[in-house]
């Protein structure tokens, strides 16, 4: 395993990083760093820094809006299609922009000032949530235009090779616009993810980046319960338009939070040629079996497991709850990853991450496969929480791990490689569940998910018992 980089030492004159100059009032060392009272464990350590607070009430407020935003597009999709390979193309859509560019967009992270990238693929998302309310508020009114004749036509002839029910249908107009729409959306995205994932670390000193990433954990796990239950209401309340417009504001709120920081970020990677950089940036992961392990345990667990892209079908057509169900059962995950992260952050440090991060996914897989069998609600939501608190500890075992073993001059293209495979394993997961759900049923999609969770688990203990190895995250980290 890679040994802790040390700081070079700071000049004399040279001006503080941000979350230094913002804490003026803590004790210093005789360097000028930050110090917290040695052997106690502060639960809230990233809160003292008000660059973290900043954006990290801006992430709460985005991904709220985002996840009734996916909540919103799901229902009305399966709504205008009744097609399990219509859910899945939602995935596709979304997974697409991540596989074809994130290495570029990890290279150009690294290349130049995140903080402006972070504002205009906001202002990009703000955009394209604005032309989707358009599209749903006028989608009886889409004029009859050949290019989005050929799209349903072609949406139809891709759904008939796997539906096995005679009652889809893509005669809708607006429905090849939304997979655009989510298309470019997802494009900005991308280019977002990377260098938002780069950034992230430079809000918060090393000593309390473990900490930090915990409350971003749980920030997204609230945002994932507020987020799926406010949409599922106000699918019946106000309407998919509605709900588009409000994601465009929640986008533009991070926005206006992002701006005020204060940063010296320049993109720090000196190389110029990009194919060169992104082989960098793969062969370093490779180099780390450590990271390559957690990567492919999560990766697979998500892509086989993930039964999230079906809960349309199985609120519809299953369990019978309707859109307010959907979104209950789109939170559960959720409220069981914040709770776990809550006492993730309370907790002193793991000391044996690697079983935990072993036997946790385990338990994702087996939750999963309960789930697929449910047909009580109260069933479903409590398999649906627990797929979250198991999820909740690989998080940020995972991210804990990649991103304090990185050199900061490649974290946006490392950011990028796990992007590409974790950022794609929801929606490619979404894929896979649509079509096997197409050909064989929703119950045995979600079923032979989780059972492959579990093999998966056994082949990467096998594969990488380095993993089974992982003690306290901060002792591997030094």
């Amino acid at each position: 395993m890679q040994t802790r980089s040390h700081m070079p030492d700071r000049k004399p004159h040279a001006p503080p990083p941000p979350y230094e100059a913002a804490r003026s009032d803590r004790p210093t060392s005789a360097a000028g760093t930050l110090e917290r009272p040695a052997g106690k464990h502060d639960p809230y350590a990233a809160f003292r820094f008000p660059f973290f607070r900043f954006y990290t009430t801006g992430n709460l407020i985005s991904v709220i809006g985002r996840l009734m935003f996916m909540v919103a597009v799901e229902w009305e999709i399966y709504a205008r299609t009744h097609s399990a390979t219509a859910l899945g193309l939602v995935g596709l859509m979304i997974a697409l922009p991540v596989v074809l560019l994130s290495l570029i967009a990890g290279h150009v992270a690294d290349r130049f000032p995140r903080k402006k990238i972070v504002l205009v693929t906001q202002a990009l998302s703000a955009i394209c949530s604005l032309a989707l309310a358009f599209v749903s508020w006028q989608h009886l009114a889409i004029p009859n235009w050949p290019f989005l004749q050929k799209g349903n036509h072609f949406l139809s002839g891709v759904a008939s090779i796997f539906e096995r029910h005679p009652y889809y249908h893509f005669d809708d107009l607006s429905i090849p616009l939304i997979y655009l729409i989510l298309f470019v959306s997802a494009t900005g995205r991308t280019f977002g993810w990377a260098a938002r994932s780069s950034y992230f670390p430079q809000l918060v000193p090393r000593d309390a980046f473990a900490n930090a990433v915990t409350w971003n954990s749980s920030v997204f796990q609230i945002g994932s319960v507020v987020g799926p239950a406010l949409g599922g209401l106000l699918i019946v309340r106000a309407g998919f338009p509605f709900i588009y417009m409000v994601d465009a504001i929640c986008a533009m709120s991070f926005f206006l939070l992002v701006l005020p920081i204060r940063s010296s970020d320049r993109g720090t990677s000196s190389e110029r040629n990009a194919w060169r950089s992104l082989k960098e940036g793969i062969r370093f992961v490779l180099s780390k079996k450590v990271i390559l392990a957690t990567i492919t345990l999560d990766m697979f667990a998500v892509l086989l497991g993930g039964a999230t892209a079906l809960l349309p079908i199985f609120a519809d057509q299953i369990l019978h709850c309707g859109p307010i169900g959907l979104g209950w059962l789109r939170a559960a995950p959720g409220i069981g990853a914040f709770i776990m992260a809550l006492l993730i952050a309370y907790l002193p440090p793991m000391k044996h991450a690697g079983k935990t991060l072993l036997w946790c996914v385990t338990g994702f897989g087996g939750a999963t496969l309960i789930f697929g069998l449910s047909r009580h609600l109260w069933l479903s939501l409590a398999m649906l929480f627990l797929t979250g608190v198991f999820d909740s500890v690989s998080v940020v075992v995972r991210h804990t791990l990649l991103q304090l073993l990185t050199p900061d001059t490649m974290r946006g293209r490392i950011s990028a490689v796990n992007n590409i495979f974790i950022g794609t394993s929801n929606e490619l997961g979404a894929l896979e569940s649509g079509l096997t759900a197409a050909l064989f049923g929703p119950v045995v999609s979600v079923v032979a998910g989780g059972v492959g969770t579990i093999l998966v688990v056994l082949g990467v203990s096998w594969i990488w018992p380095e993993t089974r190895k992982i003690g306290a995250l901060d002792k591997n980290l030094r």
